[in-house]
């Protein structure tokens, strides 16, 4: 799954689940659970989540709902391997892109 969002500063909580797909009730339970997840509040409470909170919600929603991981495995998951992760997830993000755009200029010749 790619994330599309514009690149902003902040991003609220509605943004977020709709790029995601998900409820707005998920994106709070997993910011309770893992504690890479800290988006800003203003002064009324609303959440403000910044590209990073977007990278780390992008790979915990890949280890738990497109590789299998249970909380508490992408839990320790991050915690003892974040590093070679991220990068392992980096890498498929970019040639997923890759991908859809040889796929874009195939459809059009």
């Amino acid at each position: 799954m790619h994330i599309d969002l514009p690149e902003k500063l902040y991003y609220s909580i509605g943004e977020v689940a709709k790029a995601f797909g998900v409820n707005a009730s998920l994106i709070r339970f997993w910011e309770k659970e893992f504690d890479v997840i800290q988006p800003k509040k203003n002064a009324k409470g609303n959440r403000k989540f910044t590209p990073e909170d977007i990278k780390n919600l992008e790979l915990i929603y890949h280890l738990v709902k497109e590789r299998g991981f249970t909380l508490e495995g992408a839990k320790v998951h991050l915690k003892e391997e974040k590093k070679k992760t991220l990068s392992n997830f980096e890498i498929i993000r970019k040639l997923q892109l890759i991908r859809a755009e040889l796929v874009k200029i195939k459809d059009n010749l």
